[in-house]
């Protein structure tokens, strides 16, 4: 697994992050779960229908409330956003190593976990306002977003089977609560669930998947004969996610694509940068954009094409220096996004690293098999030039906690593309590929390459194409990434830990390095109906 630096994170947080590897690997959810239940009194089943309903932890996000951050304090205050990201997974990685005692004593994980988190997040957003006040005004209220809760889900009946593995712990499969039960197998077989042909899965279990026979109760999966009592809550080969709700056939899909009329006074042009596939490999869990400085910033892996030198170290100057895997040699911009991987129970190489295995990142990252850059104009008005150097990131990596208010990515099939999802991974028929689809923001302020929180200095047109508020028009990024994946669920987005690799979590991250003669030939083109390469 290569990256473009090998600078890793220090000892103490390797040894924050490496708990996940419990928490994510499987059942460390069900520690949660548990949790929820344990308080209840009621009877095992209640427990496990209640182990279904509160599966991640909740925290506000201070980013976006941090809208004006003096320059002077941006690179402390990106700091120590960073590490409340990092105290969050070493929250899941607490309810894995502490399940035993929070099985026992209900009040446990509030008083040993989530109170903990508290104080922390308490420390880390006094820091913040500290280092804003020392240069400019100290921000008030901040301590209101310290508080993190449990949170349900948003399909609690959806089958979540446990971890990897069979055995008596678990196994991926679909665990409680599946689809069609029945006593004896089949597909979601049993009272609490399981996929695909689990034999005689017995009344509360389900062999999993792959003919998992005789899985006893709540599932295994690989054949795991026998295999397993006590599989862990959430679905997903790194036991956090996603599961069969999280899915949807494409055909069912009405077509929903709706485009603003182009006016006498738009910019009709395109603008394509080939810069392959990331053939080359380049992977990191960092991001320099929301994070610069910190490794595993992400806490999930990027595909990087492009600029060959991004990492949370990378500078104006060392991006500006690099090489670039585009076409034209004038294009050095970064273009990246979280990889995909292939739910099929085998392991990528970075299973037990940082951004991987250790945060529920689990299986073999697929290489897109085409990805487009295209930028095109306005449709009611001329562009003008980005300025160099210029950040924008589409999408909101933790929308499943901060709602859909800034989610933006698409997802469809090819041959469906009239057809577009957010909040859902698509089933394509045969034949049929995956497409993820980036649209990026196309106004701008005129001023500021980058802002405090990463999206006030751009915006969207609205309906009609229009930019407002006294922004303007810029070339607007479409980036169309397609994958050659197996029909049917077994696929994922990285993610965070917490956002559970829901599909409406999806985004995409660009930094503006092209060259400005290049730049002033985009705009040219594209301002003159011409398509150029």
């Amino acid at each position: 697994m290569s990256r473009t630096s090998r600078k890793r994170s220090t000892v103490a947080n390797r040894a924050i992050v490496a708990g996940a590897a419990l928490l994510l690997g499987g059942g460390g959810l069900a520690a949660v779960n548990v949790y929820a239940s344990a308080g209840e009194g009621k009877s095992s089943q209640q427990t496990q229908n209640a182990a279904q309903t509160l599966s991640t932890i909740s925290c506000p996000d201070p980013s976006n409330k941090l809208t004006q951050v003096p320059e002077a304090a941006r690179a402390e205050v990106d700091r120590e956003l960073a590490n409340m990201d990092t105290q969050i997974t070493e929250a899941y990685a607490r309810f894995a190593s502490e399940k035993r005692a929070i099985e026992q004593d209900s009040g446990y994980a509030n008083n040993a976990i989530l109170g903990p988190l508290k104080a922390k997040r308490v420390a880390a957003l006094d820091r913040i306002s500290i280092a804003m006040g020392r240069v400019g005004t100290k921000p008030q209220g901040l301590e209101a977003l310290s508080a993190c809760s449990l949170r349900a889900d948003n399909n609690p009946n959806a089958g979540n089977g446990g971890g990897r593995g069979g055995g008596q712990n678990g196994g991926q499969g679909n665990g409680q609560n599946g689809q069609n039960g029945g006593q004896n197998g089949g597909q979601g077989n049993g009272q609490n669930g399981g996929q695909d042909q689990g034999q005689n899965g017995g009344q509360n279990g389900g062999g999993g998947q792959d003919q998992g026979q005789n899985g006893g109760q709540n599932g295994g999966q690989d054949q795991g004969q026998n295999g397993g009592q006590n599989g862990g809550a959430g679905g997903g080969q790194g036991g956090n996610g996603p599961d069969a709700s999280d899915f949807v056939d494409i055909t069912t899909v009405q077509p929903n694509v709706q485009q603003a009329r182009n006016g006498r006074g738009g910019s009709k042009g395109t603008f394509s940068s080939d810069c392959g596939r990331n053939e080359n490999k380049i992977f990191n869990s960092d991001n320099v954009i929301v994070a610069p400085g910190v490794s595993n910033g992400a806490h999930h892996m990027h595909d990087y094409i492009g600029n060959q030198a991004n990492d949370a170290f990378a500078t104006d100057e060392s991006l500006a220096a690099a090489d670039t895997s585009c076409a034209n040699q004038g294009d050095k911009s970064s273009y990246f996004w979280p990889v995909i991987r292939l739910q099929n129970g085998q392991d990528e190489a970075d299973v037990n690293e940082d951004g991987g295995g250790k945060e529920g990142n689990a299986g073999i990252i697929q290489t897109p098999s085409q990805v487009t850059n295209t930028f095109v104009g306005n449709p009611k008005s001329k562009v003008t030039a980005m300025p160099r150097l210029m950040r924008i990131i589409t999408g909101d990596a933790k929308a499943f906690v901060n709602g859909d208010a800034n989610a933006n990515a698409s997802w469809s099939c090819t041959g469906f593309e009239d057809r577009q999802l957010k909040d859902k991974y698509p089933i394509c028929p045969e034949n049929s590929q995956v497409v993820r689809t980036f649209k990026f923001q196309s106004c701008w302020d005129g001023v500021n390459a980058d802002s405090a929180n990463h999206r006030t200095h751009v915006a969207f047109a609205d309906a009609n194409g229009n930019c407002g508020n006294g922004f303007k028009a810029i070339p607007q990024l479409q980036q169309r990434i397609v994958y050659d994946v197996p029909p049917g669920p077994g696929f994922a987005v990285d993610s965070f830990p917490e956002q559970l690799h829901k599909p409406i979590t999806d985004h995409g991250d660009f930094i503006n390095v092209f060259d400005e003669n290049l730049m002033n030939t985009m705009v040219d083109c594209i301002n003159t109906g011409q398509k150029c390469k």
